[in-house]
C-alpha cells in the first residue's frame, strides 16, 4: 500500500510520474485549480479588508473527494503542481481544502519531469511559499476587479455582453494605436541607384549602390533629382577609392525564453502563440520516447530566465566538443543586460532535458508538430552553449566624377553556432568579385539601373510582435501573452489574416471607450508599474493588501464617473428606412458579435435580420453607386461600392469624394491628410 501521496496539476503527468517512483508512492491529478472567485460576484470583500471568498470550483467534487481519501490514509502529501506563481497558489488551495496538517504538507517543484530531477525534489521538499501565493492572488483580484467593475459599463454603452481586462485592453489598445498609426501613414518617394560593375572582363559582375559625395549620405527623392545625378555620372570611370577590410563576429542567441520561443514558433513554424504553448506543454509533461519510456523531453515553458542548469551547461559542453569540436565551444560564459526576475530566477531557459535526445533520435516517436518544436528548442540550446560565428567583411568605395558608390559584403570565416542554428535573416551575403580590389583599380560599368520606392507604413501586428512589444513593456508575464492574445481573438475584438492582427469595428468601440472613461486602466506605464508591484509581493517586500487597496478605490471612482457620462450619452436604437419585409417596421441598427447589422424592433414577434450596409456619404470613384462601409469574412473593415460584384471597387481608407487635381483619381482620407489613391502620382494635400 502506498505510503506517500503526490499531487500534479495535469493527469498527463501522472503516468511519467508514477514510473519514476515505484509502489510507495500515489500519484493523481488536480486537473489544474480546485478554488477560484465566485462567478456570480465580485467575490472580494471590498468593506472588510479586500478578503477574497474562494469557493470550490463546479465539477471539481469527485476529484477532491478521491484526493482527501488518498490524502488521510498517506504518511506524506507531495504537492507537485508547476514550479511558478501559479502552481504554488494551487498548491496552497489543495492544502486548505484538503485539510492537510502542517506535518502533511511538503511543497516539491521540478523544472523537468525526469527521474533524477523529480526524486531530487523529494529531498528538497519545503514549506509553501506564502509570498508566492500572495502574488498570484494579487493578481487575480486585480483581474477580477478590472472585469467585474467595468464589463457592466461596457454592456450599458454597447448593449452587449462584452468584457473588459486589466492586460488584454492594454494589449487591444496597443493594436488600435498601431492601426491608426498605418491610416495615418503617408508614403514618401525616394529612389535608388544602382550600379553593375566588374573589375575586368573575366570578373564576375556586382552591384555599387549610389552613397552621395564627399560631403556625405545623399537622399534622392524625386526622379528630376537621379536623372540629374545619372546623367552626371553616365560614361564616367569607376575608380576604387577606399577598401576597408575587416572581421565581424556575431554571437550566439540566447537559449529560450517563454516570450522568444512564440516568436520563433511563429516565424518558423508559422505556430499560433497558443499552439506553441500547448505542443511545449506536451513535451514538458511528457511522452513516450522509443527506448526511454515515458519521459518529459524539455524543461518548463514558463519562464523569462536564461539560467542554464551547471549540470545541463557541463552535458551541452561534452556534447559540443564530441560532435563539433573543441573550437565550437563557447569561449566565456554568456550574460544578458535583462534584468532577471525574482519569481522566474528559480527557473533555467527552456532546453532539452536531455541533450543526447537529438530530434532525430526522437522523430519518430513524436507527432509532426511536437518534432519540429522540439527541433527548435533543441538545436536553440546547443546553439547557445557555441561560439559565435566569424565573418570576414569587404567596404569599398568608388568615385565617379563628383559622386560615391560603395558595396560591402561578408563570407563567413567561421560558422561557429550556425553550423546548427541559422534564423532567416542570418544568411550570408557573398562578397565575390570585389574582395580583392585595391585602391585605384579602375571598374568597367556594364548599366545603371534606377528604381522608385515608396516609404512602408508600419507593419500590422502579428502574435509574435506583439508578444515581443508586450515583453518590451514590461506587460504581462510568461504564463499571460498566449492567454491575452486568445482572449481578445475569441471576443472578436481582433481578427486575424495572414498572421496580421486586425481591429473589428467591435474592438474599435470598446477601445475608444475604455481610453475616455479609464485611460488609467488602459494606460502602459501604469500597467507595467503594477506587474513590478506583483513581483515585489512575490518577494516578500510588499503586502499585497497594499497594491490591491491603492488600487480599487481609483477604479471605484472611475467606474461610477463612467457610469454618470455613459447614461448622457447612452446609445439608442438607430432608426433606419429599410423596411422589415416580414411585418412593415423601420429597421433598427443593433450590434453583434461581429459588428452593426439590422432588426426588426418588433423582436421577439418578428425576428427578421439583415447585414447593415453603411453609406459613407461618397459616390463611388469608378461608378454611379453608393460607397458603403464592409467588413471582411473576419471582421475587418474596408470601404467597397453599393454595385458589387458589378463594380469591384474597394480602399483600406475611406475615399474623401474629391479627386486628384494632378492624375484625376479618387482622394483617400489618411489621418489629416488626402492622399491620392495612385501611389505613383503621389499627390498630398491637407484635410480642410
Amino acid at each position: 500500500m502506498a505510503k506517500y501521496l503526490v499531487i500534479v496539476e495535469s493527469p498527463a503527468k501522472v503516468k511519467t510520474i508514477k514510473k519514476f517512483l515505484g509502489s510507495n508512492y500515489e500519484v493523481l491529478a488536480s486537473n489544474g485549480h480546485v478554488r477560484d472567485l465566485p462567478k456570480s460576484q465580485l467575490g472580494v470583500d471590498v468593506e472588510n479588508d479586500y478578503e477574497p471568498k474562494y469557493i470550490t470550483i463546479r465539477g471539481k467534487g469527485d476529484v477532491l473527494a478521491k484526493l482527501r481519501k488518498e490524502a488521510k490514509k498517506a504518511e506524506k502529501v507531495y504537492l507537485a503542481t508547476d514550479p511558478d506563481r501559479e502552481g504554488e497558489a494551487i498548491s496552497w488551495h489543495l492544502a486548505n481544502v484538503l485539510k492537510l496538517e502542517d506535518k502533511k504538507v511538503n511543497r516539491i517543484s521540478f523544472n523537468e519531469i525526469t527521474k533524477n530531477a523529480v526524486k531530487a525534489s523529494l529531498k528538497e521538499a519545503r514549506e509553501i511559499d506564502i509570498d508566492l501565493v500572495d502574488a498570484q492572488q494579487t493578481r487575480r483580484i486585480l483581474d477580477r476587479m478590472v472585469g467585474y467593475r467595468i464589463s457592466p459599463v461596457l454592456w450599458a454603452k454597447v448593449k452587449r455582453g462584452l468584457s473588459a481586462g486589466r492586460v488584454q485592453s492594454v494589449a487591444l489598445k496597443l493594436i488600435c494605436d498601431r492601426e491608426e498609426e498605418i491610416n495615418a501613414f503617408i508614403a514618401k518617394e525616394y529612389w535608388t541607384l544602382d550600379a553593375s560593375v566588374k573589375a575586368d572582363k573575366n570578373k564576375k559582375t556586382f552591384v555599387a549602390k549610389f552613397y552621395g559625395d564627399a560631403k556625405g549620405r545623399i537622399d534622392i527623392n524625386s526622379k528630376e533629382e537621379i536623372e540629374k545625378i545619372v546623367k552626371s555620372v553616365e560614361g564616367k570611370e569607376f575608380i576604387v577609392s577606399e577598401v576597408k577590410s575587416g572581421e565581424r563576429i556575431k554571437n550566439a542567441p540566447l537559449p529560450f525564453i517563454t516570450s522568444t520561443l512564440q516568436q520563433e514558433a511563429s516565424k518558423q513554424l508559422n505556430f499560433s502563440t497558443q499552439k506553441t504553448m500547448r505542443i511545449a506543454q506536451q513535451l514538458y509533461e511528457g511522452v513516450d520516447i522509443a527506448g526511454h519510456g515515458t519521459i518529459g523531453v524539455i524543461t518548463y515553458l514558463r519562464t523569462d530566465s536564461v539560467r542554464i542548469a551547471d549540470e545541463a551547461e557541463a552535458s551541452a559542453k561534452e556534447y559540443i566538443g564530441s560532435v563539433y569540436g573543441e573550437e565550437y565551444l563557447a569561449k566565456s560564459e554568456r550574460s544578458t543586460k535583462k534584468s532577471e526576475k525574482k519569481i522566474q530566477d528559480a527557473h533555467e531557459a527552456i532546453r532539452p532535458t536531455d541533450i543526447a535526445l537529438t530530434p532525430q533520435a526522437v522523430k519518430d516517436s513524436l507527432s509532426r508538430d511536437q518534432y519540429r518544436l522540439y527541433q527548435l528548442i533543441w538545436k536553440r540550446f546547443v546553439a547557445s552553449r557555441m561560439a559565435g560565428a566569424v565573418y570576414s567583411t569587404t567596404n569599398v568605395k568608388f568615385k565617379t566624377g563628383d559622386y560615391i558608390f560603395t558595396c560591402a559584403g561578408s563570407k563567413v570565416k567561421f560558422d561557429g553556432y550556425m553550423s546548427v542554428y541559422v534564423e532567416e535573416e542570418e544568411k550570408q551575403e557573398s562578397d565575390s568579385g570585389f574582395a580583392n580590389l585595391e585602391v585605384g583599380s579602375k571598374l568597367i560599368v556594364e548599366s545603371l539601373e534606377e528604381n522608385q520606392h515608396f516609404t512602408q507604413a508600419p507593419a500590422h501586428y502579428t502574435e509574435a510582435s506583439l508578444v515581443k512589444a508586450l515583453e518590451e513593456l514590461g506587460i504581462g508575464r510568461p504564463s499571460t501573452y498566449a492567454p491575452t492574445i486568445t482572449t481578445i481573438l475569441a471576443r472578436h475584438y481582433i481578427i486575424k489574416e495572414n498572421k496580421n492582427l486586425f481591429v473589428t469595428e467591435l474592438g474599435e468601440v470598446v477601445n475608444k471607450l475604455m481610453n475616455r472613461a479609464f485611460p488609467v486602466i488602459v494606460d502602459v506605464e501604469f500597467t507595467a508599474n503594477l506587474e513590478s508591484l506583483l513581483d515585489k509581493v512575490g518577494e516578500g517586500t510588499i503586502n499585497w493588501k497594499t497594491v490591491v487597496s491603492n488600487f480599487y478605490p481609483d477604479l471605484d471612482e472611475a467606474v461610477k464617473n463612467a457610469e454618470k457620462e455613459l447614461e448622457a450619452v447612452e446609445i439608442h436604437d438607430e432608426e433606419t428606412d429599410e423596411i422589415c419585409e416580414s411585418c412593415g417596421r423601420n429597421m433598427v441598427i443593433k450590434y453583434g458579435p461581429h459588428g452593426k447589422f439590422l432588426a426588426c424592433p418588433g423582436f421577439p414577434e418578428c425576428r427578421n435580420t439583415k447585414p447593415y450596409l453603411e453609406k459613407v456619404g461618397v459616390k463611388c470613384p469608378t461608378c454611379d453607386g453608393e460607397v458603403i462601409l464592409r467588413k471582411t469574412k473576419k471582421g475587418r473593415k474596408y470601404y467597397g461600392c453599393s454595385n458589387y460584384p458589378e463594380c469591384e471597387f474597394m480602399s483600406w481608407q475611406k475615399p474623401s469624394g474629391k479627386n486628384c487635381p494632378e492624375c484625376g483619381k479618387a482622394l483617400l482620407e489618411k489621418g489629416v491628410k488626402l492622399v491620392c489613391i495612385d501611389e505613383q502620382c503621389g499627390y498630398v494635400e491637407d484635410k480642410k
